[in-house]
């Protein structure tokens, strides 16, 4: 299994030209993420293991990065590789500023609402580019539906990932169920 030191800063959305570009919907806020020379590993969403490339070069573009990788030089090799996802080794990522977090450290964590208690644990997120949006899912209680809240200080209160908690305070009458 794949270890937890192991980001995912991507996906291969499509193939640019014949020389074997890709075309990458980035989950990283720079192109910088993504430098000459830096290792990525691709995989099939959900799998285990994965492919190890090197980094040759990577972009802007209008709807992503345009990225290219050690090895991949054609544009058949290319079309192989749409739709992997792309991780980077934690330790080649920029430190992050206080009060952000890599979203697969967030997964995983318990969420607990200062009046409701016990919510259930983040299953996902999203962005919606106002907000990025956590997915919780409790997994004690088969049938329960999907709460989502905005991850801002209006409704998380705290995150301390080393005891595996986020504590939220959600408006009266956030959760319907």
């Amino acid at each position: 299994m794949m270890s937890k030191t192991w980001l995912t800063i991507g996906k291969i959305t499509g193939v640019h030209g014949l020389a074997g570009n890709l075309k990458v919907w980035s989950f990283a806020e720079s192109v910088d993420t993504f430098s000459t020379g830096l290792h990525v590993r691709l995989r099939d969403e959900g799998a285990d293991s994965g492919s190890d490339y090197t980094i040759t070069g990577a972009s802007s573009s209008k709807k992503g990065i345009r990225l290219s990788l050690k090895g991949v030089t054609t544009r058949e090799a290319s079309e192989a590789l749409v739709g992997k996802e792309i991780l980077m080794d934690k330790a080649q990522l920029p430190d992050l500023e206080e009060d952000t977090w890599y979203w697969e450290d967030l997964c995983g964590l318990e969420v607990v609402d200062r009046d409701l208690g016990r919510l259930g644990t983040i299953d996902r997120l999203f962005s919606t580019g106002a907000d990025d949006i956590l997915v919780i899912v409790d997994k004690k209680s088969p049938g329960s539906t999907e709460v989502l809240i905005p991850m801002n200080s209006h409704f998380v209160l705290s995150v301390d990932i080393d005891a595996g908690v986020i504590n939220t305070m959600l408006p009266e009458g956030f959760i319907t169920q």
